[in-house]
C-alpha cells in the first residue's frame, strides 16, 4: 500500500440480521482523503446462497444499523458532512429515511424497544452556554471549568464533566412498508437519566418496561473503575430522574462491566467484564469474562468462562441461540475467534487467523451472521456453515487486485530465557537483504493481530522488512503472559521483542541485520524509548504518543489515576526506576517524536518533554505535532492526517533508513 490507499480500505460494522434469517443489514465504510472525511452507507446482503448485495441509503456517513424485533422497521446513525450523528429510521425493504433526533452533541448506540414502538439511545448534554449551545459564545469565551474530582477527561470526548452522556428514548413514526409523509417536526425524545456520570449501552429488558444501561454511578466511582448495569423506567422522564439516588443496581460492586445483553429467557442477562478485586483498580491483565446474572435471584452473577486463559472482545458484544448456547469473540494468540459456550463447552466457529468485529444471530432459523477482517480483507461478512464461519462478501478484492499486498509469515522466537515469543514477519518484494522496522504495539494488555494493518503493508510496499512481536504484556496469551510487565514495564519486554528481532535476523536471509530501526505507539511509544536507552544499533526511532513519564502523566492523562500506579507503582523511585524519561542522557539514537494536541490517554506534554530533552542533549530529533487529533490519529484520525503522519514517517525512514 501507498499512504493514500487508505481511501481504498473498507470496513464493515455488526451486522443485524432480519427475522427469518435471509437478510443482513450493515454498514459499509470508508476514508475520502478528498473530503478529508470516512463516507458510509447501508446495504443488505441476502443469506439464502445467491449473496445479493443492494444498497439502502445514500447519507454521507451512514453506521450503526439496527432492526426492529417485528422486522418492520431499520435505524441507523446518520452524519451529514461536517455535522453530528442523527438517528434515522425507515422501513427494512427501502424508501426515505425519517430523522428522530436532534442532539446537539449527535446521537448514538440506538436500541429497539420489544414492541418495536421506540428507540432508546445515548446523547451527551451540554452545560448551557458550552460546546455551541449559545452561538454568541466562542469556545474560549466559555465560562471555566471547575474541576472537583480526579476524573473529568476522555480522550474521545475531551471534558466529560460539563457534557455528560444520558439515556433517551424516542418513539418510532415508522410501523410498516407504507412511506408515511414526513412530520412537520421531529418526534419528541424523553431523557431519561441525569446523573453525574455517563450511562451507555441501552437495552430494553423483555417487559418493555424498564431499559438497562452501564454506568459507574456507585458513591466512589472517583476512586475506583467498577461499572454496573442499572435500570431506569422506559415511560419515565428526566423530571422524575433523582439524580442523588442511583437506580436499581443489579449486579455486584467487583467488576467492570464493558458490555451486556438480556437473554432470551428475559430473567437473566449475560455480561462482559472483569473483576477488579475489593479495590475496583487490580485491572492489569485480567481477562475479560463471560457472567450470567439471574434478575431473581440476587445481584452476585456466575463467572461461565476461565479466569486465567479466556479472553473475550467486548467490542464483539454477545448473541444468544435459541437453546442457550452464547457467542462471543475469543482474544488468542493474534486472533479474535467467533466462539461458542453450551452445555458442551466452549466451541470454535472460526479458524485461527479470524479477528471478529461483531455479530448477530436470528432466533427463530438460528442463522450467526459476523462482520470480521483478517490477512487480506479490512472487513467482510460471513455466515456459519457447517460449523465455520465463512465470508459471503470480498470487499477487498478491488483493493488486492489494485494494490499488492504483502502476506504476513507467522513466526515464533525465543526470548534469553526461553519464553516463546509470538508474532509475524511481514517482507517486501524482492529477495533483499530489507532494512527493518521492529514495531511494537500499544497496550501493553493489546495485541498485533492477523487483521489486515495499513500500517506494515505502506511500510512493507516502500522497500521495508516489517517485525511484528506480542511480547509479554499482549493479550491472547492468557493472565499470566499479561500480568508479565507488572511492576517491571521495560526490561521484561524489551528483552522479549530484542530476541525476536535477533531470531528473525537468523531465520530469514532477506533481512539486514546492519540496518535496522525501531518505532511504536502508546505503550509502543514508551517501549521504543527504553529500547534506545538501552540499545544503540538502531539507525532511527519513532517514538509516537509515547507514555515517556509516569510521575506527570498521573496527573495529565484521563487515565493517570490509575494505570501507571497499577503497572509501574505508586512509589515515585519506582516510578522513576521505569522512566524512560529518567534514561534520556543513555539515548544516542535519532529519534521522530510523533503526538496529537488533543491526546488526552497520553498527552502532548510527554512528547513534548521528551522531545526537548532529547533536543537538548544534541541528538538528531524533529517534532510532529497533529492539530484536531486524540489518541487514535493513526487509527481513525482525519484522513488527511493519517497520509500525513505516513508520509513523514517514510521521511524520516528514507532519511535515517534508506531503502537503497
Amino acid at each position: 500500500m501507498r499512504p493514500n490507499d487508505i481511501d481504498q480500505l473498507v470496513t464493515v460494522s455488526a451486522p443485524a440480521v432480519l427475522p427469518g434469517g435471509k437478510t443482513a443489514v450493515y454498514a459499509a465504510s470508508r476514508a475520502h482523503s478528498p473530503d478529508n472525511a470516512y463516507v458510509g452507507q447501508l446495504f443488505s446482503l441476502d443469506l439464502d446462497g445467491a449473496g445479493t448485495v443492494r444498497q439502502l441509503t445514500r447519507g454521507y456517513r451512514d453506521a450503526n444499523p439496527v432492526v426492529s424485533p417485528d422486522g418492520s422497521t431499520l435505524a441507523f446513525l446518520r452524519a451529514d458532512k461536517g455535522g453530528k450523528p442523527q438517528l434515522y429510521a425507515m422501513p427494512v425493504h427501502g424508501g426515505e429515511p425519517l430523522r428522530l433526533t436532534d442532539a446537539p452533541l449527535g446521537a448514538g448506540e440506538p436500541t429497539f424497544a420489544p414492541d418495536s414502538g421506540s428507540i432508546a439511545y445515548t446523547a451527551r448534554v451540554p452545560e448551557e452556554g458550552r460546546y455551541g449551545t449559545d452561538p454568541d459564545v466562542s469556545p474560549g469565551a466559555e465560562p471555566p471549568r471547575h474541576v472537583t474530582t480526579r476524573s473529568y477527561l476522555s480522550n474521545d470526548a475531551g471534558y466529560v464533566i460539563d457534557q455528560r452522556q444520558q439515556v433517551f428514548v424516542v418513539d418510532v413514526p415508522l410501523r410498516d412498508d407504507s412511506l408515511p409523509t414526513a412530520p412537520a417536526q421531529l418526534p419528541e425524545s424523553r431523557q431519561l437519566t441525569a446523573g453525574d456520570y455517563d450511562a451507555s449501552s441501552p437495552r430494553f429488558l423483555a417487559d418493555g418496561q424498564r431499559i438497562a444501561f452501564l454506568a459507574a454511578a456507585h458513591d466512589g466511582r472517583d476512586e475506583d473503575r467498577f461499572s454496573d448495569v442499572y435500570t431506569v423506567g422506559a415511560h419515565s422522564d428526566v423530571s422524575t430522574f433523582e439524580s442523588r439516588e442511583k437506580p436499581s443496581l443489579l449486579t455486584n460492586t467487583t467488576l467492570g462491566i464493558s458490555a451486556f445483553e438480556p437473554a432470551t429467557d428475559g430473567t437473566s442477562l449475560f455480561l462482559l467484564a472483569q473483576d477488579l478485586g475489593e479495590s475496583g483498580s487490580d485491572f492489569v491483565a485480567q481477562l475479560t469474562g463471560l457472567y450470567r446474572l439471574d434478575l431473581n435471584a440476587g445481584t452476585v452473577p456466575e463467572r461461565l468462562t476461565d479466569t486465567e486463559a479466556s479472553d473475550l472482545d467486548p467490542g464483539t458484544g454477545i448473541a444468544e441461540l435459541r437453546d442457550g448456547t452464547v457467542l462471543v469473540g475469543l482474544t488468542e494468540r493474534g486472533s479474535v475467534r467467533l466462539a461458542s459456550f453450551g452445555s458442551a463447552g466452549l466451541t470454535y466457529l472460526s479458524e485461527p487467523g479470524t479477528v471478529l468485529g461483531g455479530l448477530d444471530v436470528d432466533e427463530e432459523s438460528g442463522i450467526i451472521v459476523a462482520s470480521f477482517s483478517n490477512e487480506s480483507s479490512a472487513g467482510e461478512i460471513g455466515t456459519v456453515v457447517d460449523g465455520e464461519l465463512t465470508a459471503v462478501t470480498d470487499f477487498s478484492a478491488s483493493l488486492r487486485k489494485n494494490v499488492p499486498l504483502r502476506i504476513p509469515e507467522e513466526f515464533e522466537a525465543k526470548a534469553s530465557d526461553g519464553y516463546p515469543v509470538h508474532g509475524w514477519v511481514v517482507l517486501p518484494e524482492g529477495e533483499g537483504p530489507h532494512p527493518v522496522l521492529l514495531t511494537v504495539h500499544g497496550g501493553p494488555f493489546s495485541q498485533h493481530s492477523w487483521a489486515l494493518f495499513d500500517e506494515a503493508q505502506v511500510y512493507a510496499r516502500a522497500g521495508y522488512a516489517v517485525l511484528l512481536p506480542n511480547p509479554r504484556g499482549s493479550a491472547g496469551y492468557g493472565r499470566e503472559h499479561g500480568l508479565a510487565v507488572k511492576g517491571n514495564f521495560g526490561n521484561l519486554a524489551m528483552d522479549d521483542v530484542l530476541s525476536f528481532l535477533d531470531a528473525a535476523l537468523k531465520e530469514f536471509p532477506a533481512l539486514d541485520s546492519g540496518r535496522l530501526g525501531v518505532q511504536g505507539g502508546s505503550y509502543g511509544g514508551y517501549l521504543t524509548s527504553w529500547i534506545v536507552a538501552h540499545d544503540h544499533r538502531f539507525a532511527g526511532a519513532i517514538v509516537e504518543r509515547g507514555y515517556i513519564d509516569p510521575e506527570s502523566f498521573i496527573g495529565t492523562s484521563d487515565i493517570g489515576t490509575f494505570f501507571g500506579q497499577e503497572y509501574v507503582g505508586a512509589d515515585p523511585e519506582q516510578m522513576r526506576s521505569q522512566s524512560s524519561y529518567d534514561m534520556i542522557d543513555q539515548v544516542r539514537t535519532p529519534t521522530f517524536v510523533i503526538h496529537s494536541e488533543r491526546d488526552f490517554r497520553c498527552p502532548l506534554e510527554q512528547g513534548q518533554r521528551y522531545y526537548m530533552a532529547l533536543k537538548l542533549r544534541g541528538i538528531d530529533t524533529e517534532l510532529l505535532i497533529f492539530p484536531g487529533e486524540t489518541h487514535e490519529l493513526s487509527r481513525s484520525g482525519q484522513p488527511q492526517h493519517r497520509v500525513a503522519r505516513f508520509e513523514h514517517i517514510l521521511r524520516w525512514w528514507n532519511k535515517h533508513l534508506p531503502v537503497g
